[in-house]
């Protein structure tokens, strides 16, 4: 049954590691009951035995639209309709599209990035319109504010979630439902680790889940955190396209991976 006085209910993707973990530990611990998504579950058992009867843990990947539906109708069924739908779940590989074998990281960075976060959402969306409230967060990235070289199909799939955030934002608009966008700077994660050039302004993922919870709290419609990159990313929107050009033309880009 539903609980009938519950403190708070959250639910995380990509929450094995890095940002969505720190998420994850931070509303576990006001006492939240917690559903994590992860494709590599085992790393979702130490939540559960560090925060008996609160963590609701799914293993599974947010392209399998089947699995989601059926982690939202087992959470809502035992815990409730959420309050807050966190897609966090991400991808990021440097990709040149020149090369035949790119086809499929691209395909799979759009996936998740962008389908994973529509898929994690839709089964929440009825539930949360009956409701009249709650709170749907994407994660995407000031890297959707331009194209970065290297890097084009984590830009193009930052940017196509920006643009998927401001429209389910307007389109719950007046149902008491609201849509938070959220977009990091460098966060210290696996999926920085190996980025060949300078990070600035990168905070650790405990500091960035307690500025991003934050403004979850006051439902803020869009932000940037650290605020410092939401200038340098307001700057580079700004450059005339020439300049852009010629800045970041010679960039470092992330390592391709290959041998696949």
């Amino acid at each position: 049954m539903p609980l009938t006085s519950p403190t708070s209910r959250v639910v995380i993707s990509g929450a094995s590691s890095g940002i969505g973990l720190a998420l994850a530990r931070r509303y576990l611990q006001t006492g939240a009951h917690v559903a994590v998504y992860a494709r590599r579950g085992e790393l979702l058992q130490t939540l559960c035995d560090e925060f008996p009867e609160q963590v609701y843990p799914y293993t599974l990947d947010v392209r399998d639209t089947t699995a989601l539906q059926h982690a939202a109708q087992d959470f809502i069924q035992h815990v409730g309709c959420p309050d807050i739908v966190i897609a966090n779940a991400g991808v990021s590989v440097g990709t040149l599209t020149e090369y035949p074998e790119d086809l499929a990281a691209f395909q799979q960075v759009m996936d998740i990035n962008v389908l994973g976060m529509v898929k994690t959402f839709q089964p929440f969306i009825q539930p949360m319109r009956s409701a009249g409230r709650g709170t749907f967060v994407g994660i995407a990235s000031v890297a959707g504010f331009r194209g970065l070289p290297g890097a084009s199909a984590y830009s193009a799939s930052k940017a196509a979630a920006i643009s998927y955030l401001e429209s389910l934002r307007v389109e719950l608009h007046d149902s008491g439902v609201k849509v938070v966008t959220i977009c990091p700077g460098y966060i210290s994660t696996p999926m920085t680790a190996i980025n060949p050039y300078p990070m600035p302004f990168i905070l650790a993922p405990d500091e960035a889940a307690r500025r991003m919870a934050r403004a979850i709290a006051r439902q803020t419609r869009f932000t940037v955190i650290p605020w410092q990159m939401g200038i340098v990313g307001g700057a580079l929107k700004l450059l005339p396209r020439w300049l852009y050009d010629s800045l970041f033309a010679h960039a470092p880009h992330k390592p391709r991976v290959t041998g696949k």
